[in-house]
């Protein structure tokens, strides 16, 4: 079982660059992949998200690649006329709104972040396959690191939800031993029921007839063996599936379903109180299962 939050950071320096990789994982239903990485290396993409695909199996994943190089050849330069021509409109702009010497005057550097006013060529063009023999390496290192650290949450978040299963099956014992006080209750009842209508004139054919009928109502025998094949499927799945999140949160529907329908068919107030204690437990896995891939 792993869970689904994690974070691995990894960086390699050089004399003349410097890469670095940031793997963050967080809680979804299905696998999200969002890759950030220089527009030069986007011809990378696909694989990097092939290998990511290939190591996570569930969750958001957010990949970021930074590069910095420390030696960049580059040549930038100033467009003269437009700078010019953005100055006398904004300088025309704030004659006409009456504004006087150098109020509404932008500064100089707003001029130049104006589109087209400072232009940049890069010199040498870089070759992105050049640089994948320095990404690969980090990025398996940080999924490595990733993936652990979602194992060992994993293996955590395994153990809280156990103690909860443990809950639910005690919880089943529970009802089980009140069971047969059922069809006393009931009968007890009918009885009481029936001697206040007829007096001593009771039908003892007709008070097993309405206790059958009662105890096909009220019975619970048949969710309790379902729910309790619930809970071996449910320990099961754990144990077989390294992923097992969308069967487990199938599961704890179905669970949920006959801890519900006991609940709502049984006139006894300990096996309500038990039924009390499954709802807690089953809400703690829910909310467990959240972060589990």
């Amino acid at each position: 079982m792993r869970s689904m939050t994690a974070y691995a950071y990894r960086e390699s320096t050089t004399e003349k660059i410097k890469i670095s990789i940031e793997i963050k994982c967080y809680n979804s239903r299905f696998l999200d992949l969002q890759v950030q990485l220089p527009q030069w290396l986007s011809s990378l993409e696909a694989r990097i998200r092939s290998f990511l695909s290939s190591k996570f199996g569930r969750g958001k994943v957010e990949l970021f690649i930074r590069v910095k190089e420390k030696e960049s050849s580059a040549s930038v330069s100033i467009n003269h006329d437009l700078a010019l021509a953005y100055y006398k409109e904004i300088k025309e702009l704030a004659k006409t709104l009456g504004l006087n010497g150098t109020m509404g005057m932008p500064p100089l550097a707003s001029i130049l972040s104006l589109e087209g006013v400072v232009e940049a060529e890069v010199e040498n063009e870089r070759d992105a396959e050049g640089y994948w023999p320095l990404i690969e390496p980090l990025l398996v290192d940080a999924a490595t690191e990733a993936e652990a650290e979602r194992i060992r949450e994993g293996i955590h978040t395994k153990e809280d939800i156990l103690s909860h299963i443990n809950v639910l099956e005690s919880s089943i014992k529970s009802i089980n031993s009140h069971l047969p006080g059922l069809e006393a209750s009931i009968k007890e009842n009918l009885q009481l029921r029936f001697a206040e209508f007829f007096g001593d004139k009771i039908d003892n054919d007709r008070i097993l007839t309405e206790t059958a009928v009662l105890l096909m109502r009220y019975g619970i025998s048949e969710e309790l063996s379902r729910l309790s094949s619930h809970l071996l499927e449910f320990r099961a799945e754990i144990d077989r599936n390294e992923s097992p999140g969308k069967k487990l949160d199938f599961l704890s529907q179905e669970i949920n379903r006959e801890i519900n329908t006991i609940g709502s068919k049984t006139p006894i107030i300990e096996v309500s109180r038990a039924v009390i204690e499954m709802k807690n437990a089953l809400e703690n896995i829910r909310e467990q299962l959240r972060n589990v891939e």
